[in-house]
């Protein structure tokens, strides 16, 4: 089983990386399970600007970054998106990365941590929505890490360490999760 944790801020002093080290960290507690972080650091994306959607494409897009990233995103069994709230939203830069990729996406599942006001549920929110169109499956069970937690640690330079803690239980029911639907969207896929 092969899952992908994406890190879905690039910003200077961002916390998404931490939060995706950190789940990859609780991922890697079940036997048998490949877990890789998806830094968006690392795939200098431009803005979508193709006139084929990548749902009709029939080649890759040249773009190198595009490609690392597109490869990645079918090799995964199942994903976390580890996404801020700006703006009662997602990162423009998690929304563009989503975008560049289509088929690689459909039937896997998809669990969220998420981070700022109200615990990025509104994040979560357009990103449920988002995903269903891609013909994925976005689990019920998220990770939201409440402002009053949260913006202490980033502005004050508190521990995210012990922070991210707090989470344990909640990260586990969410793998747990994770996994189930992984399991089964693959035996399906496989005998498609």
């Amino acid at each position: 089983m092969n899952i992908k944790v994406i890190a879905g801020s690039t910003r200077e002093g961002r916390f998404s990386d931490k939060a995706a080290a950190w789940i990859a960290t609780e991922i890697q507690k079940q036997d048998g399970i490949e877990v890789e972080v998806l830094d968006l650091q690392d795939y200098e994306m431009p803005f979508f600007d193709q006139v084929i959607s990548p749902s009709f494409k029939t080649k890759p897009y040249e773009n190198e970054a595009i490609a690392r990233f597109t490869q990645k995103v079918d090799e995964a069994d199942a994903f976390i998106m580890v996404t801020p709230e700006y703006n009662h939203g997602t990162s423009a830069v998690l929304k563009n990365a989503i975008d560049w990729v289509s088929p690689e996406w459909n039937n896997k599942p998809v669990g969220f941590v998420s981070y700022g006001s109200v615990g990025g549920a509104r994040a979560v929110e357009q990103l449920r929505l988002i995903t269903i169109e891609l013909q994925m499956a976005p689990i019920r069970e998220a990770i939201h890490i409440n402002g009053e937690q949260y913006f202490p640690v980033v502005m004050g330079g508190g521990d995210s360490d012990a922070l991210l803690a707090n989470y344990g239980d909640k990260a586990q029911s969410m793998i747990t999760q994770l996994l189930w639907w992984a399991k089964a969207l693959k035996s399906a896929r496989i005998s498609d």
